[in-house]
């Protein structure tokens, strides 16, 4: 599986896929689509019909006095209605096909999210949060951009030149209709080239935005590290560093800018100059009239105002199909470790979990685990040590299924884990981690996280169990009180007697415990022990511990040393072998004494 840096190379043409994938999105909402479309034939109608009108008004401005208030009055009348009916439409087509757009990026919005919480552990743990949530952020304003445009400010306009070109070669000849034709066609092969061009800028300018923001994210979620070191001029010099980048990168895409403004100007202004020379020609030798001059200024002005936005439009579509390109590829994305076609749900959670020759890498060449066996019975509490580095947290990964085993297996009542769904897996299993991250929400809300669907009086019940209703009562706010982003407001003690509680909400067969007290005091650990042995009396517990004090009263103790298991038994029977436990047991009462 790739996770790679998803920051494709400036110069990469456009994906015309994107418009195939965004299709079906709107295919939803067709009849809505179709009523859109229906506003758009109108307004079109009424915005061609305007100038005709206009001429009539100044034909009959010339002509016989007599019509002077009568028929100017009615022409002027029908004006002003037809422009309000180019409005009118324009809106009612924008105000229906928005409610496409809206719930077409609801949809992707959704499904990436989805995507992203699938994946696996080694994605997100290489991950640029702060990157990747612009991504999706731009991603899903680019397909807004792409269906409305695409649909209702190219196709319309391009209907309107045909339609005026049409007209100017049946009523006025082939000179006014060439012209047309030829800055149309001169307008939009230049917007093309030069956008073609520009669009590295677009990319440069998008990837410098995505790193200053990635960077700014990184330095804010540990700014105590970066006040612990006193390293705040050293992020601002980094975080400066990127800034530069970016507006180096947003200065090109300027001049660039510039540059395609000012050769689609030329083009306007010549065409322009070109058909009002001929126009006013045609007036003097008596072959049009001042209202036909008036007709095809007006057309001018109507068919560039659209075609000038044309170009707009086709840039921004080229951004905005490199931002949507840039979420896809998110998309595209395959968690390495998938549910099997015919995976059911986990059947005997309730029964004995067995490791069998359980081997283990994170990268080929630097083996975790080698051959590891032992099992739980049901009911029993089994703890796991060793040195740091032994891989005791990569047992707890593998039995939630983060990572897929390379040799052996782990089956839960003679069910293989690889087997069944993991959902039905993951639903199990409840686990007190070593750092618990706690939601910006209330403490109450945290707690019901365990189990969403509880009530409020499951949430309080699991509060008490985890002897946290104590320190609640002493906080002003109570059960509402906020946590702070990633719980930072509470001590460590606190935070862990909250993932207790959610342990407990949670009712889950298997517990896994993974060195829940090694970074507490002895005061708040034996108060978090307590809770621990009550939450675990009748499951299945895997206890993951640095501290052997912590786990004397466990049914068994499984020794890690280097990935593989060298003893096993009761904390008694160990400490008479003499071996690796016993060196351990007696270096952590050395340090303690």
């Amino acid at each position: 599986m790739n996770h790679g840096n998803y920051d494709h190379e400036p110069n990469q043409k456009i994906n015309w896929q994107i418009i195939r994938i965004v299709w079906p999105y709107l295919m939803v909402y067709r009849s809505r689509v179709l009523l859109a479309l229906g506003c758009l034939i109108f307004a079109k109608v009424a915005s061609v019909m305007g100038p005709f009108i206009l001429k009539y008004i100044v034909d009959a401005l010339q002509s016989d006095t007599s019509k002077l208030i009568a028929v100017p009055l009615a022409l002027v009348l029908a004006y002003g209605f037809a422009r309000f009916a180019n409005v009118l439409f324009g809106e009612l087509r924008d105000t229906i096909f928005g409610r496409v757009t809206e719930r077409a990026m609801r949809k992707i919005g959704l499904e990436v999210f989805r995507h992203l919480h699938n994946l696996d552990l080694e994605y997100h743990l290489n991950r640029r949060t702060g990157g990747l949530s612009r991504d999706i952020e731009r991603g899903t304003t680019g397909i807004s951009f792409l269906m409305r445009f695409f649909i209702f400010n190219i196709v319309p306009t391009f209907i309107e030149i045909f339609m005026v070109v049409g007209i100017l070669l049946f009523k006025y000849g082939w000179g006014f209709a060439l012209i047309t034709t030829v800055a149309v066609v001169a307008y939009v092969s230049f917007s093309i080239i030069a956008t073609e061009w520009r669009t590295k800028f677009v990319r440069e300018a998008n990837i410098a935005d995505s790193a200053t923001n990635t960077r700014a994210v990184d330095s804010l979620l540990n700014f105590e590290t970066v006040k612990y070191f006193t390293n705040e001029e050293f992020e601002a010099e980094r975080y400066d560093y990127e800034l530069g980048k970016w507006e180096l990168a947003r200065r090109k895409n300027r001049l660039s800018l510039f540059s395609l403004n000012g050769g689609q100007a030329l083009i306007i202004a010549t065409a322009m100059t070109a058909m009002m020379w001929l126009a006013t020609s045609r007036v003097a030798s008596g072959t049009m009239t001042l209202g036909d001059f008036v007709l095809i200024n007006a057309f001018m002005i109507q068919l560039f105002l659209p075609l000038n936005f044309l170009g707009f439009v086709y840039r921004e579509i080229k951004g905005s199909m490199a931002n949507i390109e840039k979420m896809l590829h998110l998309l595209e994305v395959s968690p390495s470790v998938n549910d099997k076609p015919e995976a059911e749900p986990l059947k005997h959670s309730a029964g004995n979990i067995e490791f069998s020759d359980v081997s283990f890498s994170y990268q080929m060449d630097r083996k975790i685990l080698r051959n590891v066996s032992f099992s739980i019975k049901s009911g029993e509490t089994v703890a796991v040590v060793g040195a740091s580095g032994a891989g005791k947290s990569t047992l707890v990964k593998l039995l939630f299924r983060f990572y897929d085993l390379n040799g052996g297996k782990i089956t839960i009542g003679g069910e293989d884990i690889s087997d069944v769904s993991k959902k039905s897996l993951r639903q199990s299993i409840g686990i007190v981690p070593q750092d618990t991250v706690l939601f910006n929400d209330s403490l109450f809300e945290n707690v019901r996280y365990g189990r969403p669907s509880a009530s409020d009086e499951d949430v309080s019940q699991a509060i008490q169990l985890a002897h946290l209703d104590g320190f609640i009562r002493q906080l002003p706010e109570g059960h509402h009180t906020k946590v702070g982003e990633r719980g930072l407001k509470l001590s460590g003690g606190e935070k862990q007697r909250v993932a207790i509680a959610r342990t407990i909400l949670k009712r889950s067969p298997i517990l896994i415990f993974d060195e829940a007290t090694s970074s507490l005091d002895s005061k708040s650990e034996k108060t978090i022990l307590k809770a621990l042995k009550e939450v675990s009396q009748g499951h299945t517990s895997l206890v993951i511990a640095h501290r052997l004090s912590t786990i004397i009263d466990a049914n068994k103790i499984v020794v890690l040393d280097q990935g593989s298991v060298v003893e096993q038994g009761s904390h008694e029977q160990l400490l008479g072998h003499g071996e690796r436990y016993a060196e351990l047991w007696f270096a952590q009462q050395k340090e303690q004494q």
